[in-house]
């Protein structure tokens, strides 16, 4: 067991649902032991993991699994023992689950997308939401250099953030700021939020709960509800489902444990 494992705090906010997605597990810019902190903190009776929780991609380059990923893993299979419903939506990166759908490891469920009923009654389709990506699906290869280009970005972003901390400023993302200055960026973000909730309206729901760009955002727009978690490599957020329906994004940058107001963050297509 992972040192995680040696201390159990009792969570100061209890939800009905936590939504959270690319953890990317494996890849340097995976900030698992910030999502850590969160989950002290923060726990709910219904766990999603939707999708990209292990990065496949990364861990075929370079073998990379500090202790808190490890811990990350035992956290959940922990949670999924003492009763809480955890359910696994692969996405592309860890797309090697995608042979196990309908199977249980350790108490978590994997399976292809499900529907969440909310506490309101109302339905909402949950899936990654890589299968709606050209770009992953047609030129795998364009996405995997994309990948590796979001990784130098990310690295970056680390060199900025530690001098920002010498001096006491906030944490800020210079990726997440260079993308949306690309209008490249800002129309792809339109159009997979469009798409996804077309998706929804197909399969009969109020809305649909996703992951895949790293870009966190609640939006109703023609009836249908589009909630998008985020990410645990630049903005770590989380989608998260009071008991009264209501949804909120959680944004935990500070390690002060603060929860902040949900940034503008960016898309990644990979």
């Amino acid at each position: 067991m992972g040192s995680d494992s040696l201390s159990e705090e009792s969570p100061e906010r209890r939800f009905r649902t936590l939504f959270i997605s690319d953890v990317h597990l494996g890849a340097r810019g995976s900030q698992a032991d910030r999502l850590l902190d969160f989950l002290r903190t923060h726990d709910a009776d219904t766990i999603y993991l939707v999708g990209d929780i292990v990065d496949g991609w990364a861990l075929k380059s370079g073998w990379y699994w500090p202790q808190s990923h490890n811990d990350f893993v035992q956290k959940m299979l922990r949670k999924a023992r003492k009763g809480a419903k955890v359910i696994y939506v692969p996405g592309n990166h860890d797309e090697f689950l995608r042979n196990y759908y309908g199977t249980h490891f350790g108490g978590i469920d994997v399976v292809e997308n499900t529907i969440h009923e909310g506490a309101d009654g109302k339905r909402y389709l949950v899936i990654h939401g890589d299968i709606f990506d050209l770009v992953v699906q047609n030129a795998r290869w364009l996405a995997h250099l994309g990948d590796k280009a979001y990784d130098f970005a990310i690295q970056m972003n680390r060199l900025v953030n530690f001098f920002r901390r010498m001096f006491g400023v906030p944490y800020w993302s210079l990726s997440q700021w260079a993308k949306l200055k690309v209008k490249n960026a800002v129309n792809y973000i339109g159009a997979f939020e469009k798409t996804l909730a077309g998706e929804a309206r197909r399969h009969g729901a109020d809305g649909v709960i996703c992951g895949h760009i790293h870009y966190a955002t609640i939006r109703d727009e023609h009836g249908i509800r589009y909630m998008n978690c985020g990410d645990w490599v630049e903005s770590c957020t989380a989608l998260a489902e009071h008991e009264d329906g209501k949804f909120e994004i959680i944004t935990w940058t500070d390690p002060l444990r603060r929860a902040a107001p949900v940034p503008r963050v960016a898309a990644r297509a990979a």
